[in-house]
């Protein structure tokens, strides 16, 4: 069960979704969090404190320049983590899968498959499964009769 887990989500786009969905979506909430409770002050702060900090006005407009730089940082942020948690960890996983140093998904053999078929073709003919008819001293895999 784990294996066939494991193969899912090492197909192509499967883990590109889950990073887009869940990791961007939650740790952009966790950054937004950050930045909004510890960098708004600071760059307050660095812009002249008080309410108008971060910000300039020029003929009657506002910049809100502190604002940007904080998106700014969280975007960084943002980007950064989801590369080295998950990014680097699949490319490096991926490649190790193409040197050989792991298996990738196993393949069934040539006889599970003769059995495969051989069941399906009862099936269709109204037969079960059952013992191998070609006689005694004939080989059965593991859980045939």
């Amino acid at each position: 069960m784990i294996k066939g887990f494991k193969d899912f989500l090492l197909r192509g786009n499967v883990v590109d979704l889950a990073v887009a969905v869940v990791i961007g979506t939650a740790f952009t909430l966790l950054v937004g969090s950050f930045t909004s409770s510890f960098l708004e002050p600071l760059i307050g702060l660095v812009g002249g404190g008080g309410v108008d900090g971060g910000t300039f006005t020029i003929n009657g407009q506002t910049f809100d320049w502190g604002a940007f730089v904080n998106q700014l940082i969280t975007f960084v942020l943002t980007a950064a983590v989801v590369y080295f948690v998950v990014v680097l960890p699949m490319k490096t996983l991926v490649e190790r899968r193409k040197r050989g140093e792991e298996a990738g998904p196993a393949e069934p053999t040539q006889v599970e498959l003769l059995v495969e078929i051989r069941d399906l073709l009862r099936a269709q003919q109204g037969q079960g499964p059952g013992r191998d008819p070609s006689g005694p001293g004939t080989t059965s895999l593991p859980g045939q009769l």
